[in-house]
């Protein structure tokens, strides 16, 4: 795709919540040697994430200091400038990790950036090319350290997935015992899509979609957590990103019963509108539209920025392992969706289309994406903004669950 695209475009603006530096370079600039256009900090309850975003590949090293507890990383050939200067700033007070950010030229050819620390964590530091408009990055996460790991699930599996344990393709655990909804609560995985680094799509006001869909995200956790008869957990509850494979692996480590990801993309053009419900195809897509959409959506890892190096299912697809019973349990939840959204509004499509979604590809769990509504056609993007649509929204979600387990799909499934 070319830069001309909206999608891609759209991926140029990240600002807001997560702290941003951004410079236009000259060639003046080039010239002395001052490549970092951008700098940006990424606090979360997760791990917080410092990203350079530069028009060369940095060339880094790193190492901890201690009393107090600092990581120290060395850029060569690289001379300060604005953005550089400015890093210091960029730090909220309530990140969890990062203390204060201090930068200077170390000698005459090596920027030094160091971070102290609020508590003793595990950086994993890694480069990614440019991708959809944004350039060459050198990537900090910061993790707590070990003992906190082990006791949050998330970063339990976010360090599974850095290392390449992330044996998606194995068993899940194994179901809840009874029947959900009967026996005990029904399980709901909320994804809200994108999230940190990851954007995802924004409109002419500058809404961002990764800000609407949490909120929907959240409304929707409220509504399920007053069902007694279910319960509901979030991928993400803050703007951090997770990469896609997590998603899924938290869905089936909480042993959930439906799986539904959030989002509120653009499109090639602005008329485009209308809400949609997609499952996952193992044959291809069933139209043009959920082709990109999916190309789309799966390009999500590479925007948010995450470190393949030790992922040994980077090129493993599950398309083999997804049970038919689930897909089509996915489409029959995906209709009673569908129809209650098209009472709040305009439909884009009847029917619930399908395409190689990696966020639905989970074996074991029916799992749909909702597209709200497009975030490129101004009125919608006005809609979406609304309290009042994002609660209608989420209750149309809620009502499409209910009918879905209602008709005994659910419990045929499991």
């Amino acid at each position: 795709m070319s830069e001309s695209n909206p999608y891609l475009n759209r991926r140029r603006l990240l600002q807001g919540v997560g702290a941003v530096w951004l410079l236009s370079v000259s060639r003046v600039g080039f010239a002395a040697g001052s490549h970092v256009v951008a700098a940006r900090i990424w606090p979360s309850s997760t791990y917080s994430r410092l990203t350079l975003e530069s028009s060369v590949p940095l060339k880094y090293k790193q190492f901890a200091l201690s009393n107090p507890e600092r990581v120290v990383i060395d850029i060569e050939h690289l001379h300060l400038n604005q953005v550089l200067k400015g890093m210091h700033d960029l730090v909220r007070k309530d990140d969890p990790y990062i203390k204060s950010a201090r930068v200077g030229q170390f000698d005459a050819n090596t920027v030094r950036i160091v971070l102290e620390l609020k508590q003793s964590v595990t950086p994993k530091l890694f480069t990614l090319d440019p991708v959809a408009g944004i350039k060459n990055r050198l990537v900090v996460d910061l993790y707590p350290a070990k003992n906190s790991v082990e006791g949050d699930p998330l970063l339990a599996l976010l360090e599974d997935y850095n290392k390449g344990d992330l044996e998606q393709s194995q068993p899940g655990p194994a179901p809840l015992p009874g029947k959900a909804g009967r026996d005990r609560p029904i399980v709901i995985m909320i994804d809200p899509g994108h999230g940190g680094e990851d954007p995802g799509a924004h409109g002419k006001m500058r809404t961002r979609e990764k800000d609407i869909v949490l909120k929907i995200g959240r409304k929707l956790k409220a509504l399920i957590d007053k069902e007694p008869a279910m319960r509901a957990y979030m991928t993400r509850n803050e703007d951090v990103f997770i990469p896609l494979k997590v998603r899924v692996a938290k869905a089936r480590r909480q042993r959930a019963d439906l799986f539904v990801s959030i989002h509120a993309d653009a499109f090639t053009s602005r008329a485009a509108r209308g809400s949609s419900v997609f499952a996952l195809s193992t044959k291809g897509a069933t139209s043009a539209a959920a082709r990109f959409l999916a190309q789309t959506q799966n390009e999500s890892d590479l925007i948010g920025g995450v470190s393949m190096s030790g992922d040994r299912y980077l090129d493993h697809t599950m398309f083999d392992m997804v049970q038919r019973q689930t897909i089509s349990d996915s489409l029959k939840f995906g209709k009673e969706v569908l129809s209650r959204l098209g009472r709040v509004n305009h439909l884009h499509k009847r029917s619930v289309d399908q395409a190689g979604f990696a966020v639905l590809k989970a074996p074991d769990i029916p799992s749909i994406l909702v597209e709200t509504a497009f975030i490129s056609n101004m009125d919608e993007e006005r809609k979406l903004r609304t309290p009042r649509f994002q609660q209608q929204v989420a209750e149309s979600i809620l009502a499409g669950i209910k009918a879905y387990f209602a008709s005994g799909a659910a419990l045929a499934h499991k």
